[in-house]
């Protein structure tokens, strides 16, 4: 059933079968059994806060709470290569958080959009296969799928076409080509020699929102332009209740200087099935400066990992060296590594463990599962283009 005011289709009508790609694979949407939230609309609203390092408006989530018992979310990805683990446990934990609140979760598998953006060397069989390997890895590393539903870009697009390609000429006629160029950054472009389909880019996923139906979009701070967008559009076709916009955190790189984890510089990044000797490696050669926790990753993994995951860090230390010692509050750490009660050497090594112990279930999910470990073979034989 198509919506007049934007064109978009009925939440009952958005779920897709995927059979038409790797039907030796199992149903992606297999755990898909949503249930309702019992918390309170404090509670709720809390646990969404929680998620979001900017919240455009959050004046509006008590509204939208109040008139519906489970909004729609809406984050897109780029099947694209390896997984660290600000794609892997980071999105989980903020996942798991809106899902709890009562929020249905779309992940919209963006392989079109990846074929665009040349990932794969834009082959769109092995970007549905890294789609899947994604899958895979949040199944492992905990993520609570009963709320959550995942649907191929390409699938629904080539189902609903009329629909979906009447909204992108929209938003394209109703914007300027320099306002499209300066949203290119979303797929971490430059705005330098980008090609016709890397400009259509920014107006298929502001369409994206209105054809998923969200009430909110959760994507990282990267992503801000293309949202705004979305939330001015509105403005142009006169529809009151705008996509709330939700932005996490973007988890810093392990090299100084490193505000995002990229897994073009694979030493700045731990991806989510790296060895224990790996993690331990990366976490050891990491940007950690004695006294500093602004613009620390070591502190921005506590903080934004560890202690949402685990609620705790237990650091092993000589008796010569204080001792061991268990944190259970983020902000005495940080005073005591200020004042240097803790030094660099006693938290990497503590980091490391937390961190292996949050991403061994992956490990062992590819070496046991038959399904993931032939998923994780094909990735690893692909060649990662950019």
């Amino acid at each position: 059933m198509i919506n007049p005011l934007t064109g978009g289709l009925e939440f009952n009508d958005m779920i897709s079968d995927s059979k038409n790609t790797d039907k030796e694979f199992s149903d992606l949407n297999e755990n898909f059994s949503p249930i309702q939230s019992t918390l309170s609309l404090k509670e709720k609203i809390a646990l969404v806060k929680e998620v979001g390092e900017e919240i455009l408006n959050e004046d509006e989530l008590e509204t939208l709470f109040k008139t519906k018992s489970m909004p729609n979310v809406y984050d897109g990805f780029e099947p694209s290569g390896r997984m660290h683990i600000a794609q892997g446990i980071l999105r989980a934990i903020n996942v798991n958080r809106l899902t709890k609140a009562g929020c249905i979760f779309t992940f919209w598998i963006a392989d079109w959009f990846a074929q665009m953006n040349n990932k794969m060397g834009g082959d769109l069989e092995k970007i549905r296969i890294v789609g899947r390997y994604f899958v895979e890895i949040w199944k492992a590393v905990g993520m609570d799928l009963k709320n959550v539903r995942f649907l191929w870009a390409s699938d629904e697009i080539n189902k609903h076409s009329d629909v979906y390609w009447q909204n992108v000429i929209d938003v394209a006629r109703k914007n300027s080509l320099n306002r499209m160029i300066r949203c290119c950054q979303i797929m971490g472009r430059e705005p330098t020699n980008l090609s016709a389909g890397q400009i259509l880019y920014p107006c298929m996923q502001c369409t994206d929102i209105f054809f998923l139906k969200a009430d909110i979009t959760s994507l990282g701070m990267d992503q801000r332009k293309v949202n705004v967008l979305a939330r001015e559009y509105c403005d142009e076709i006169k529809k009151k209740d705008k996509p709330i916009i939700i932005s996490h955190h973007m988890l810093m790189g392990l090299v100084e200087g490193a505000e995002k984890m990229s897994k073009s510089i694979p030493d700045s990044a731990i991806f989510m099935e790296d060895s224990e000797k790996d993690v331990e490696r990366k976490i050891k050669k990491g940007f950690c400066p004695i006294k500093q926790v602004d613009g620390n990753p070591i502190f921005d993994y506590i903080k934004y990992i560890i202690f949402p995951k685990c609620g705790k860090l237990f650091i092993e230390r000589k008796e010569e060296n204080g001792g061991n010692i268990l944190y259970d509050n983020y902000e005495k750490l940080c005073q005591d590594y200020k004042d240097e009660k803790v030094h660099p050497n006693d938290l990497k090594p503590a980091v490391a463990k937390s961190i292996n112990a949050m991403i061994e279930p992956v490990r062992k999910h590819f070496e046991t599962d038959p399904q993931a470990k032939k998923i994780l073979e094909l990735v690893k034989s692909f060649s990662v283009t950019r």
